[in-house]
């Protein structure tokens, strides 16, 4: 059984987008499984279906206003050549007057979602062979959970697909079956032994981050950027933690990981959604994919001629 996971990693996605592209539609790898958390969550289900082309155009087109219902914070202009981000103080004390738990809303995500994904589109995967599962974080329980197409109604896994992205304190915090659920990625930043638990013994896995870290953050500007700084640094973690965990539990099974981790820093705010390079970020990811399959052949190649 081959499968493919995405990790999270917000805007970065873009870039997954491409790799995967390349793998399904270039070297027409057939997968089983899929499985996503945040980002990649919002990926798989076009990609179950081979519909790259559909998702490149709905994933890149995004922006702010496609995501958030009540944006926290407002996109400053670069500096260093990153954009930063400040309080949006209005509208965060507008969320505290209404009671809500988080600074924003990411409501007009999850319409998002309804409208990218068609119940036709859901009910085919369901009843077809292969099968979409989604990371969440039951904030309530304290544990992670994996959400399978085939356990869920089309509006019930809608809304796993948006609580696996909701990235609080910044995104809504979501209620559902008596408890509050929040980003996938807070638990399993990279779930790859979900899928090896799941059967697959080929997996391919799309991590949004250098394997090697190249670059010291700038300081903190005020709470919003010390919270996401906290937040990546958390995230980095846990996604070295999975990782290991990953190559572990693969090599106890005889299963095999092929690791796709991009091969610069894409950016240093990922909640920051920039049409522009999101398609530049998509192109590299393809070409990045295409360029590490033919260094492979040739290392196979080289391999095989020396035997």
């Amino acid at each position: 059984m081959r499968a493919l996971v995405i990790s999270g990693g917000g805007s970065k996605g873009a870039f997954a987008g491409g790799v995967a592209q390349y793998l399904i539609k270039e070297l027409k790898y057939k997968y089983d499984l899929f499985v996503g958390t945040s980002t990649g969550s919002l990926l798989i289900t076009h990609l179950a279906l081979s519909k790259t082309q559909k998702i490149k155009q709905i994933y890149t087109s995004v922006n702010q206003k496609s995501i958030f219902s009540n944006c926290p914070f407002i996109v400053k202009k670069e500096r260093h050549g990153q954009q930063e981000i400040g309080i949006n103080h209005f509208n965060v004390f507008r969320n505290i007057l209404k009671g809500k738990k988080t600074f924003g809303e990411s409501k007009n995500l999850r319409k998002l979602i309804s409208n990218a994904i068609s119940e036709t589109e859901f009910e085919e995967l369901k009843n077809g062979v292969k099968e979409v599962v989604v990371t969440v974080s039951n904030l309530s329980l304290n544990q992670v959970e994996y959400k399978s197409i085939n356990d869920y109604s089309y509006n019930d896994f809608c809304d796993w697909i948006w609580i696996s992205c909701n990235y609080t304190p910044f995104m809504s915090l979501v209620k559902k079956n008596g408890c509050e659920y929040a980003d996938g990625g807070f638990g399993s930043m990279v779930p790859i032994e979900e899928a090896i638990k799941r059967g697959a013994t080929t997996i391919d896995v799309i991590v949004l981050d250098t394997e090697v870290a190249h670059l010291n953050k700038m300081p903190s500007k005020n709470i919003f950027s010390l919270i996401t700084n906290m937040h990546s640094y958390m995230a980095d973690r846990i996604e070295k933690q999975n990782i290991r965990i990953g190559k572990y539990v693969a090599s106890n099974n005889d299963a095999i990981i092929n690791l796709y981790y991009t091969p610069t820093v894409l950016t240093t705010n990922s909640l920051i959604f920039n049409k522009e390079k999101m398609l530049q970020w998509w192109e590299q990811g393809f070409e990045f994919a295409k360029r590490k399959n033919i260094e492979l052949n040739d290392l196979n190649e080289l391999k095989d001629e020396g035997d």
